[in-house]
């Protein structure tokens, strides 16, 4: 065993971890956008009615857990075998989280 062998074998990826990171962040972002967006616009809103008994909402969760996980799968096939580097990851998917956080917060809600 030569010295390049131990180092080929040490070599860890973070891409699948970053994947997961980043779309968690995405599908927060998106559970509010698709949040906001049937609560003001009579079209979305008539369009995410999947179960008429809970009305938009199962529409509205259904959409996001879908969005969340095509982000998820497609970054993970992107980044799997990659090292990526954390810190932006990690500041976009809370920049989307604080910023899903916001526009469900009702005073700034109201406000769109």
């Amino acid at each position: 065993m030569n010295a390049d062998d131990t180092t080929d074998a040490t070599v860890r990826t973070n891409g699948s971890a970053a994947a997961a990171l980043l779309a968690a962040g995405i599908g927060a972002f998106a559970l509010s956008v698709l949040a906001v967006a049937a609560d003001r616009i009579a079209p979305i809103q008539r369009a995410m009615i999947f179960y008429r008994p809970t009305g938009p909402l199962s529409g509205v969760t259904t959409s996001a857990i879908l969005i969340w996980l095509l982000a998820w799968v497609a970054l993970d096939r992107i980044w799997r075998s990659r090292t990526v580097a954390l810190r932006p990851v990690s500041v976009a998917a809370f920049t989307l989280l604080v910023l899903s956080l916001l526009l469900t917060f009702p005073p700034l809600a109201d406000l769109l």
